[in-house]
């Protein structure tokens, strides 16, 4: 056996192990259909009274289809890569829970305090 036949059955087994299997590809499809049905059902069929926990039950189901996509679809497990994807993504999500809250953060004082005049009933009619 030479080195190429060596190294290519070495990647051919390390890929079969990153892809997923019929079954598995089956399961996260049907998951991601009902994933998407229930919210549709949430906001059609006005399920809630108020439209806040609505919302707040369908961010819910968002987050749980991103992880269906990326256990099922895109294969990222603690062992995939050594653990780097996994990092990787930890960082990407700890980056954009800072980068959202401090602008939402940021947004919600300069409401506050770019109009003082509008909180305190105070109008100026020019």
């Amino acid at each position: 056996m030479n080195q190429h036949e060596m190294s290519s059955g070495h990647e051919d087994h390390a890929e079969s192990e990153n892809h997923g299997t019929f079954k598995g590809y089956v399961t996260g499809f049907i998951l991601a259909v009902l994933l998407t049905a229930i919210p549709f059902w949430l906001v059609m069929g006005r399920v809630f009274d108020k439209s806040s926990t609505t919302a707040l039950v369908v961010l819910g189901l968002a987050a749980v289809q991103i992880v269906v996509h990326m256990v099922y679809f895109l294969h990222m497990n603690s062992k995939a890569e050594g653990g780097w994807t996994m990092l990787a993504l930890i960082f990407t999500v700890m980056l954009v829970v800072i980068l959202l809250s401090g602008s939402v953060w940021v947004m919600f004082h300069l409401n506050s305090n770019m109009m003082p005049g509008m909180m305190h009933g105070t109008h100026q009619v020019p």
